[in-house]
Parts: structure tokens; C-alpha cells; sequence
């Protein structure tokens, strides 16, 4: 006998709760959050990532896409 892959039975529940909300997000989200209410569990939110300045950016990454021509 095979094992249930959970990935699968995670994509088939979010399936089926889109289904039931006609794949509304905001419903998604509010009837989501509702649960996590009711649940009494304790759920963790992390707080919101702030942008790695080391990266580029897309303008620095592609200066190619600026019309204007940069001197050095």
C-alpha cells in the first residue's frame, strides 16, 4: 500500500474550501481567519520581511529597460 502523499491532500482541501467559496479570496480569507478564531489554538504571525538592500533592483538589474541614456 502506498503512502498518502500530504501535499496532495493539502492541495485537495484548499480545493475544496475555493470550491465552496467560489474561489473568492476575500471570502477565503475572512471565513479562514473565522476558523483560526474559533480554534482556540494559537496561531504565530511573523512579522512583515523587510527589503534586502544588498540586492538589486529591477532598474539596476536591467538597465537596459531605462530609455534614458546614464552617463558613469
Amino acid at each position: 500500500m502506498k503512502t498518502p502523499d500530504p501535499t496532495e491532500e493539502i492541495k485537495a482541501a484548499r480545493h475544496r474550501l475555493g470550491a465552496e467559496l467560489d474561489f473568492d479570496l476575500h471570502r477565503i480569507v475572512e471565513v479562514t481567519q473565522e476558523r483560526e478564531k474559533k480554534s482556540g489554538r494559537t496561531y504565530i504571525r511573523l512579522p512583515k520581511r523587510k527589503p534586502d538592500k544588498s540586492r538589486l533592483t529591477a532598474e539596476q538589474a536591467c538597465p537596459e529597460k531605462d530609455d534614458a541614456v546614464r552617463e558613469p
